[in-house]
């Protein structure tokens, strides 16, 4: 069998030939639908554009500053060329799932479509801009909603498009390291064509392991430190402040200014990548108190500067794989701050980032309450990105990466194994 290409994460194809094919079959399905009326967040969006100078400005001059020679590309694909025709796609996409596919998943297809737009210099200015922002938020929770209906589930199927295929059920089993998805997850029925009883696309995406698939490592020792999300290690460990590839990233972008960002300065941290296929709920890494946590806002389509169409050795193929370091500090972002039992650990601080279409990012814990090492924190819906882990400078920490390197190459350290012994 043909191993196929993805992505950072999984999230879109490697494939720029079928990423292409993909944008072109949405937009003449899009402009198929031309004279329909405008679902109301999206309305909002165009309200915004039409009645604010400066912002119309900036998405013609987005569009514009796309090269020629990527607009024409080898496939043929229509590139949106306009607000018009962005407004028109948008609405057909947040009234779909996203479908399984064997060589190329479309998983965040907003991103799929803004790919090129995002690297423009105006497209910089314009999905930092709060306004813009607050309408791209307002359509990715519509879209969220309608992801948690029942009419999403029509991709749970078993179709070569279909999450339940025996070719996706397998390629999730593998990517959860076992042979047999049915041994792996747990679900309300057995028939496929109940959808194994899942009622939605998100209630499909946010599916649980089978009690015992994820056993917490070493329970009675908080010396043991736990994988969070289900995950491959990207950065570790990393001090407070400093650059990325000329992107910011300093802990007071990351932690919007928080007041206790001070006590982690000169610190570790750790972050890790959610793939497509992965388990996308988060655990505690380790056994104490929730004493904050609130949900930030973000950009939802910003991608660094220096790794769009302004780089010298060319644009990020697929945006914004290169941007994740920017993304990290400006995307939505969960901040789930834990007073850990383990004094040699202390006060400890968790963050899950959404990133491009994934805007839900779902607090279940609440302050106050002790949890243990491997309870549920929280979940990421429609989607899934990043995750870190921000430890103080006190805190001596000897990490097991399960005889990887960090980065791009590796595959997923299990939620709740072993990542980290307190020396």
């Amino acid at each position: 069998m043909t191993r196929h290409k993805f992505n950072v994460g999984k999230w879109l194809p490697s494939d720029q030939e079928f990423e292409n094919k993909w944008v072109k079959k949405v937009y003449e399905e899009a402009k198929s639908e031309e004279n329909k009326k405008l679902l109301p967040p999206v309305q909002a969006l165009k309200e915004l554009i039409e009645s604010n100078r400066y912002i119309w400005n900036l998405f013609q001059m987005m569009f514009d500053e796309i090269p020629q020679k990527d607009v024409d590309t080898p496939a043929g694909t229509p590139q949106v060329r306009d607000y018009h025709e962005l407004l028109l796609v948008l609405n057909r996409l947040i009234q779909r799932a996203p479908e399984f596919n064997t060589t190329g998943l479309v998983g965040t297809p907003i991103n799929a479509v803004l790919d090129y737009s995002m690297g423009t210099r105006a497209g910089y200015v314009l999905f930092n801009d709060p306004r813009v922002n607050a309408k791209m938020k307002n359509i990715l929770d519509y879209w969220g909603r309608y992801l948690q209906s029942e009419d999403s589930s029509y991709v749970l199927n078993t179709s070569d498009k279909g999450w339940l295929s025996p070719y996706a059920l397998n390629e999730m089993a593998k990517e959860a390291g076992g042979d047999n998805s049915a041994d792996l997850f747990a679900v309300r029925s057995t028939d496929v064509k109940q959808k194994l009883g899942y009622t939605s696309w998100d209630d499909f995406f946010t599916r649980k392991f089978k009690p015992g698939i994820r056993p917490v490592a070493s329970p009675d020792d908080d010396d043991v430190i736990a994988n969070a999300c289900e995950s491959v290690a990207h950065d570790v460990p990393l001090k407070a402040k400093f650059w990325i590839k000329g992107q910011p990233y300093s802990l007071i972008d990351l932690l919007h200014n928080d007041p206790w960002t001070s006590k982690f300065e000169g610190g570790t941290l750790y972050q890790a990548f959610l793939s497509a296929l992965s388990y996308h709920r988060w655990n505690s890494p380790v056994s104490g108190k929730i004493v904050k946590a609130y949900n930030l806002d973000g950009t939802y389509y910003g991608e660094a500067l220096a790794q769009g169409f302004e780089n010298p050795n060319g644009p990020d193929k697929v945006a914004a794989n290169n941007s994740q370091a920017f993304l990290t500090s400006t995307a939505a972002r969960a901040v789930i701050f834990i007073q850990a039992d383990n004094p040699k650990i202390g006060l400890m601080c968790f963050v899950a980032v959404g990133m491009g279409d994934v805007s839900n990012n779902e607090i279940t814990v609440r302050i106050g309450q002790h949890v243990n090492k491997g309870d549920q924190l929280g979940m990421f819906h429609f989607g899934g990105s990043t995750h870190v882990l921000l430890f103080r400078p006190e805190v001596k920490l000897d990490f097991d990466m399960h005889g990887q390197t960090p980065g791009l190459d590796t595959t997923n350290i299990k939620v709740r194994e072993a990542i980290a012994n307190v020396e």
